[in-house]
């Protein structure tokens, strides 16, 4: 039995994404430190690791049931981190040593993604949920969408931020999500179900849109033109892209996880699931990853690009059954090796890097399991 992602929970969508870490600017980066504590204070939502999660570093308390730590990033104010437990916004301002509770927000499992100048932006995926975070102030917005599939932020121009809807059209916002305005046209013709749109770290013209059947879709004008992803699945066949992520190392790289639908039988090699590589920004895809009993993937699994290597993806597997507890894998594409760390806690929500030591891996965490 298999972990159940957090769109099952909100009932709306039964897959979900790992934003992709934005790079901060060369300058607040390097004012960061490393966490220096051998401790992480708090309520045990988020710890982090030095060796890809051989070690965890200790929580003061434990986590307690039912908690997904599905928000999490590092902002370009030095030290500063956000994360969100279930409705919780949580700071820390020492690199990760210390959380506490800022505010409680309107959603029960938000995703956070970064914004220069100390900002970022909380929202639910899959549901109408948005706010401004600064500092410790929460401004509620008006969300263009009533099914937020996707959040971008632009770190060049403070204020620029685009957002996709369920339907995989994109929506603008140049005055940091005061106002919107439709742009483009929808990844997918009328109907059909959409699953993420995942925007590029370093230009908000590239995005990547995973679509029920469909498959995949990218576009480099800001949703002017969408172009089919090839290499999901044979030739005709019909595909599920539930997850993307465009890689922060290098824009031509992308990584998603999808179900090729005819060979979505029991017994079928992986019964149809794999993660997926592209080297052009999305336009075509290769397998990398089967599901298998040692590569353990769900529609749901966390994809997280190494921030400064376009080759590494680190991902996950997470279960309450039977006290399973999570395995976190790690890609090296150049090699196709994976390597694989355990951990007690039922499951890794989300994965953020130190900007100036990307080896520090923190990990938003999860527990499930009521005893």
């Amino acid at each position: 039995m298999k972990r159940i992602s957090a769109a099952v929970i909100t009932a709306a969508a039964v897959f979900a994404l790992a934003q992709p870490t934005t790079a901060l600017a060369a300058g607040s980066a390097s004012a960061w430190t490393t966490p220096s504590c051998a401790r992480v204070t708090g309520d045990g939502a988020v710890t982090f690791t030095r060796d890809d999660g051989a070690h965890l570093t200790p929580t003061g308390v434990p986590l307690k049931p039912t908690s997904y730590t599905f928000g999490l990033v590092a902002l370009d104010t030095p030290n500063t981190l956000l994360a969100t437990r279930n409705s919780e916004l949580q700071r820390s301002t020492d690199a990760g040593c210390t959380w506490t509770r800022i505010a409680t927000l309107d959603a029960g499992l938000t995703h956070l993604t970064a914004a220069p100048g100390g900002r970022a932006f909380a929202w639910e995926r899959n549901g109408g949920y948005l706010a401004r975070v600064d500092g410790k102030k929460v401004t509620p917005l008006t969300a263009p969408t009533t099914a937020i599939m996707g959040l971008g932020t632009d770190r060049s121009r403070p204020g620029h931020l685009r957002l996709a809807g369920g339907d995989g059209a994109l929506y603008d916002s140049t005055d940091a999500g005061a106002s919107w305005q439709r742009v483009g046209t929808p990844a997918f013709e009328a109907g059909t179900g959409v699953y993420t749109v995942a925007f590029d770290p370093a230009d908000l013209d590239h995005a990547v849109a995973g679509g029920m059947v469909r498959g995949g879709a990218v576009t480099t004008d800001g949703g002017a033109t969408w172009t089919a992803s090839t290499g999901l699945t044979g030739a005709g066949s019909p595909a599920n892209l539930f997850d993307a992520v465009v890689s922060p190392a290098s824009s031509s790289i992308v990584y998603a996880l999808g179900l090729d639908l005819a060979q979505a039988t029991p017994g079928s090699p992986a019964e149809g699931r794999h993660l997926y590589r592209s080297s052009d920004g999305g336009r075509t895809f290769t397998k990398v990853v089967d599901d298998s009993a040692e590569t353990k993937l769900t529609n749901g699994t966390l994809l997280a690009p190494s921030p400064v290597d376009p080759d590494v993806l680190h991902f996950e597997y997470g279960t309450y059954f039977q006290g399973y507890g999570t395995d976190l894998f790690r890609l090296d594409a150049a090699t196709g090796k994976v390597t694989k760390t355990h951990n007690a806690y039922d499951g890794i929500s989300a994965i953020a890097f130190n900007p100036v030591q990307p080896t520090v891996m923190y990990l938003g965490l999860e527990e499930v399991r009521v005893d």
